[in-house]
């Protein structure tokens, strides 16, 4: 065998390992709560809005795929704890979606705050170049004014602070609505999803 055919060999491989990680898509990484992992939809593969907005990347012809690692019940310290294992797939965005369920439970927005900044710290700690993605939530007053007002404040300083794109209000023109949510009044159903996923698209998309 010639040294001039194990150049060409060498080479050859060489070019197709590129091209076969040029054709791996990357990952979108939905990080977030019960919104995320879709509770109560009879189809939370296919009618949770990460899932539409795989639809939407597909319908774009994009190369991305969704990864859905919403969990029910899970707040910013549940995340915090979790976040190291789902860490261990790639991650080229990582959309950050927790802390509705601290604001519920009345948890100082304080705390909750650090805990989400140490998601962020993980996310850049292992995957540096990563994008981030922050999703807003907000509070209703019943939860009193100043609480309310601390709550939502939290994700504009945040997405500032760490860089990271903001999505408003995931919940944006769905919360409170009866006929987008299901019997709860908190869980958006299939109608709701698909307004979730739009909300999310029209920062993400960009």
């Amino acid at each position: 065998m010639s040294v001039r055919f194990l150049q060409l060999l060498v080479a050859s491989l060489a070019f197709f390992a590129a091209a076969a990680t040029r054709a791996e898509p990357r990952t979108i990484l939905f990080f977030g709560d019960s919104l995320t992992a879709g509770y109560g939809l009879a189809n939370p593969g296919t009618d949770a809005y990460p899932a539409l907005v795989q639809q939407k990347i597909d319908a774009a012809k994009l190369d991305y795929r969704v990864v859905n690692a919403g969990l029910s019940g899970d707040t910013s310290a549940g995340g915090l704890r979790r976040v190291d294992w789902i860490l261990r797939q790639p991650v080229d965005i990582f959309v950050l979606a927790l802390g509705a369920n601290d604001g519920l439970r009345g948890i100082d927005p304080a705390v909750t705050r650090r805990n989400l900044q140490g998601i962020f710290d993980r996310v850049r700690a292992k995957y540096p170049d990563a994008k981030l993605v922050l999703a807003g939530m907000q509070m209703p007053p019943a939860m009193g004014a100043d609480f309310a007002r601390a709550f939502s404040e939290m994700f504009p300083a945040l997405a500032e602070k760490n860089r990271a794109t903001l999505i408003p209000f995931l919940l944006d023109r769905v919360a409170t609505i009866p006929s987008l949510n299901q019997g709860d009044g908190i869980h958006p159903n299939p109608r709701g999803h698909a307004l979730l996923a739009e909300n999310v698209w029209q920062v993400l998309h960009p």
